[in-house]
């Protein structure tokens, strides 16, 4: 009969027994990581099992991106303030040569503030390993440390980091091996979980809204019924979609789709456990479960009014709920809100007769300026021309009409000359013009006639190109 010896059994008895060392928790390693469902359960999988593969007091696993490493989990257990602020801090690579070691050479690294006896190491100590990780054990107030390379479809995704406290117990190359094997685990199981992830949203959700589709609404709704609440179920279509496609085009139609959509998870925020889903086309819902009516019905309301559609466009809804249909199949609640829907589509085809046409909100306009050009911006590395460039286009784009130009004024007079151009030149409708200025910058941004582009917009377009200039390289 076989007989397996733990990590911290095979330090006990020496060298001959280490050969054995982790190898059940290895095994035990891989079947859990096996069923972890998620990287939040891979991070704990992987610390506690490192603990227990290679006997070391704590265990972290790190994530590196862009030459940046930082914690992503640490293993449970009691932890002092020192080990607290470490967790929370991230580490460069230019920094730190055994972390840029491991990123470029996939080479793991040793470090250890005593030698074997439990003497401590004359700084700079070869033996010691590595300065900066040495001082890092010190700060801990550890002995010894090793950080193994996690690699994920070929590149390295982080490392695995363990350390031990008693002075003399240093991780040797049996220690290491078992590391490694265990890192290569982890890889497998990270690679995993994203790819399901992946499939898992190509399944579920729309690609142009990132709400999920019609089948997950459907679970959704039949989830919602077997739970016993109420149940109730908000029909949302699009009005003036084809007339933002046919007269500003598809692109302006798509970007009125995603304005839906963040109104739609707006609602959901509101509404604790609902679930926000486009159907199709202009088609759009919501599915609550524990909420009354009422309360759906004010979330609803309040949240369309707070987030006017751009373009003039306006969303109607309609509700069903099991509170007034009873206990009828989840086709039959969408069906009854769905009629509620075109009811209220009507109703709303003759406000707009009555009242004549609808403009958005300038603040609402002013929010998604913000939020459009400061993702532009943040992918921009130069100077002032490319930022304003990526400023003029995004502000052109979210105001519907797609035309911009960049601008120079002279420095003998107030003449201003061309920098850059771009846009559509005003295909997608009838279009008003806005100008904001920094220093000797301009930019000119069309926006559609129907855009709400009166205060807080143009102050807003002009604090962004002060941005936009101020923060050039």
């Amino acid at each position: 009969m076989v007989q397996w010896l733990t990590a911290e059994d095979a330090r006990e008895q020496g060298p001959p027994a280490a050969r054995s060392a982790g190898v059940p928790e290895l095994a035990t390693a891989a079947k859990r990581l096996g069923y972890a469902a998620s990287l939040d359960e891979v991070g704990t999988v992987a610390t506690v099992c490192a603990k227990e593969v290679l006997a070391a007091q704590h265990a972290a696993l790190l994530r590196i991106e862009q030459q940046t490493c930082r914690v992503l989990a640490v293993a449970p257990g009691a932890r002092d303030t020192r080990e607290i602020d470490m967790s929370r801090a991230e580490f460069r690579a230019e920094d730190r040569p055994a972390l840029n070691s491991l990123i470029r050479d996939r080479l793991p690294w040793v470090a250890s503030a005593y030698d074997e006896d439990g003497t401590p190491f004359p700084p700079g100590d070869p033996r010691a390993g590595d300065e900066v990780e040495v001082e890092t054990l010190l700060a801990l107030g550890a002995a010894a440390a090793m950080a193994v390379p996690v690699e994920v479809n070929g590149t390295v995704w982080g490392e695995v980091y363990v350390t031990r406290n008693a002075p003399g117990e240093r991780f040797g190359p049996t220690e290491l091996a078992a590391a490694t094997v265990l890192a290569g685990l982890v890889g497998g199981a990270v690679a995993r979980v994203d790819l399901e992830a992946q499939v898992r949203h190509l399944v579920a959700d729309d690609p142009l809204t990132g709400l999920v589709n019609r089948r997950i609404a459907d679970a959704a709704a039949e989830h919602a019924l077997a739970s016993g609440g109420e149940t109730c179920i908000v029909m949302c279509d699009v009005d003036g979609l084809k007339r933002v496609n046919d007269e500003l085009g598809h692109d302006a139609g798509d970007d009125l789709l995603r304005a839906v959509a963040d109104v739609l998870r707006r609602i959901s925020e509101g509404l604790p456990g609902a679930t926000a889903a486009r159907l199709g086309g202009d088609e759009f819902c919501v599915i609550t479960s524990g909420h009354s009516l009422a309360t759906v019905r004010e979330v609803t309301a309040r949240t369309v009014d707070t987030f006017p559609l751009p373009h003039a466009a306006t969303l109607s809804f309609g509700i069903s709920s099991t509170a007034i249909a009873g206990a009828v199949p989840a086709s039959q609640l969408f069906r009854r809100a769905d009629q509620a829907q075109y009811r209220a589509k009507r109703a709303h085809a003759r406000l707009r007769a009555a009242a004549g046409p609808v403009t958005a909100d300038p603040a609402v306009t002013a929010e998604r300026l913000v939020v459009s050009v400061s993702a532009a911006l943040a992918d921009v590395r130069g100077g002032p021309v490319a930022r304003l460039c990526a400023l003029a286009a995004a502000a052109a784009d979210t105001l519907g009409a797609g035309e911009w130009a960049v601008l120079r004024r002279r420095d003998d007079d107030e003449q201003a000359d061309t920098v850059a151009r771009g846009g559509d030149d005003g295909s997608r409708g009838e279009h008003v013009r806005l100008e904001a200025a920094y220093g000797t910058w301009l930019i000119e941004v069309s926006a559609s006639a129907t855009a709400a582009i009166a205060e807080p917009v143009p102050t807003t377009l002009g604090a962004l190109t002060a941005l936009a200039v101020v923060g050039a390289a």
